[in-house]
């Protein structure tokens, strides 16, 4: 339905996003409402706590506005039913400055770093890319460079090996802002990418155990021949799976009866439990030197090559030569679809750069022929 734009009201996944942002947002909303009551022995504990509060509703609250637009927008914790009402909807500018101003306290109040103890929790970096990301997708460039570049100033780095980005062996490394932490020793907070993702009669070969796989998010024909050649990021995200005859799966026809599917958080061998232990980027720093590239490129000020072409000779590609404005905003865009794909930014790149109703539609037309 979500992928043939024929959503109706009882979609799971369309009710499932919205209560579980909610949810989230309460459980926020709940720190937030209720910290000023509980004794602190230094203040800078308890603004680190209150940061990582309203860092994420302010992500909560940009996912929902991004997908749903004008929202009930509850700030104080609902002990109530009634108090989950509201008169109305806030206008979309009224969630993004909610956005933006728990976003900024995010970042007054969070610290740099922490302990390896510590790892994954929310920091300064993390709420900068996320306010960098905000001004990204209301168009306000100038300030988008501002606020990430201030994130290039900090102790991150592009890792060398695309791939080690999502390898469980090297999570959290120079290159992660923020990751959803999946730790496969715990069996409520493990991850299970390729038992979801991996096509649905692949479990024996990829997995080594009997069953089905999700068969969810197939790579499509596009996203396949959209690399460079000689782009290393290719082998890092899309592996093939020589599928038996009479597949299911259009795509197989497009590649000579293989099914492509997601690389990057395929990492045998597995329990047979399915418990995985890759991590979920959220925010990694070569989006931030594409965005940053981007937003550079849309002020006219500056030189955004010194940025994208970081990340492209990572990649093993040729670095770019001066071009025009608009011929720069298409090559942006393009990177940032290939270093990104699979990471969950496509549609809100589509959405921020209006492309999404073209796009689309291609993808309609393709899907039929």
């Amino acid at each position: 339905e979500i992928d043939e734009f024929l959503i109706t009201p009882t979609n799971n996944y369309v009710n499932n996003t919205w209560a579980q942002l909610y949810r989230n947002i309460q459980q926020s909303n709940v720190i937030i409402s209720r910290i000023d009551a509980v004794p602190f022995s230094d203040e800078a504990t308890k603004q680190q706590y209150l940061g990582e509060a309203k860092f994420l509703r302010a992500l909560y609250y940009f996912h929902l506005v991004r997908l749903f637009g004008g929202l009930p927008l509850l700030v104080k914790e609902v002990s109530s039913p009634e108090e989950a009402m509201t008169p109305k909807r806030a206008t979309v500018d009224e969630v993004y400055a909610q956005i933006i101003a728990d976003a900024t306290d995010a970042i007054a109040g969070l610290p740099a770093t922490y302990s390896e103890a510590q790892t994954g929790r929310a920091t300064k970096g993390a709420a900068l890319t996320l306010l960098g990301d905000v001004y990204m997708t209301m168009k306000d460039f100038p300030k988008a460079v501002t606020t990430l570049q201030q994130v290039t100033t900090m102790n991150y780095s592009l890792v060398s090996n695309y791939a080690d980005n999502f390898d469980p062996a090297k999570k959290n490394n120079s290159e992660s802002i923020f990751s959803v932490q999946y730790d496969a020793g715990l069996e409520t907070e493990s991850s299970n990418y390729i038992f979801v993702f991996g096509p649905t009669n692949g479990k024996v070969d990829l997995t080594g155990y009997n069953g089905n796989l999700g068969g969810c998010n197939i790579p499509t024909p596009r996203i396949v021949t959209a690399y460079e050649p000689n782009d290393k990021r290719k082998d890092a995200s899309i592996s093939m799976y020589d599928s038996p005859p009479n597949s299911a799966y259009q795509e197989s026809a497009a590649f000579g009866g293989k099914i492509p599917f997601i690389k990057k958080f395929y990492h045998p061998p597995y329990a047979r439990d399915g418990r995985a232990n890759e991590n979920w980027p959220v925010y990694r720093y070569s989006q931030v030197l594409l965005m940053l590239a981007e937003a550079i490129n849309e002020t006219g000020t500056g030189d955004p090559l010194p940025y994208i072409n970081k990340v492209r000779t990572r990649a093993g590609l040729t670095a770019l030569g001066a071009l025009g404005q608009a011929a720069f905003r298409d090559t942006v865009a393009h990177e940032e679809r290939v270093e990104l794909a699979f990471e969950d930014q496509r549609w809100y790149q589509l959405l921020r750069t209006g492309k999404a109703q073209s796009v689309m539609t291609a993808h309609g037309i393709a899907e039929k022929q």
